[in-house]
C-alpha cells in the first residue's frame, strides 16, 4: 500500500516536472512533434500516477480484499509509466525512431492494470 502511494506521488512529481520542462527549457529545442510526444508521455504519466494513488488507497481500505491483484496492477502501472511515458521521453529528446516501438509494452502493460482493477471491484461487487 505504501509503497503505491509514495510511487505515485513521485511520479506526479516528476509529472509535473517533466511538463514544465518540457514547457519551459525544451520549447526552441523539440519542434512540435517532439513537444507531442513529451506533452503525451507527462500526461500519461500523471494519469498512472493517479491510478497509483488509488491503488494505494484501495489497498489501504482492505476494501476489495484483493490485494494481489491491486499489487499487481500497481506493478503494472510503475512499469508501464518506464516504457510508455520512459520511451516516449528519450524518443522527443534523441529522435530515434526505433524506440517508439517499445512504446506499446507500456500501453499493455497499463491495459493490464486497469483490467486487473476492474476485476477486483467486479468480485468485491458480487
Amino acid at each position: 500500500m505504501k509503497r503505491f502511494i509514495v510511487t505515485g506521488a513521485l511520479h506526479g512529481f516528476l509529472a509535473v516536472a517533466f511538463g514544465a520542462f518540457g514547457a519551459h527549457a525544451l520549447k526552441d529545442i523539440l519542434d512540435d512533434y517532439g513537444q507531442g510526444i513529451w506533452e503525451t508521455a507527462v500526461q500519461y504519466q500523471m494519469f498512472h500516477a493517479t491510478g497509483l494513488l488509488v491503488i494505494g488507497l484501495l489497498m489501504s481500505t482492505k476494501l476489495l480484499g484483493e490485494i494481489k491483484k491491486l499489487n499487481v496492477a500497481g506493478m503494472f502501472f510503475n512499469l508501464g509509466i518506464v516504457f510508455f511515458s520512459g520511451s516516449l521521453y528519450v524518443l522527443a529528446l534523441s529522435g530515434i525512431k526505433v524506440l517508439g516501438a517499445i512504446t506499446p509494452i507500456g500501453g499493455v502493460l497499463f491495459l493490464a492494470g486497469w483490467v486487473l482493477i476492474i476485476l477486483t471491484a467486479l468480485k468485491h461487487a458480487r
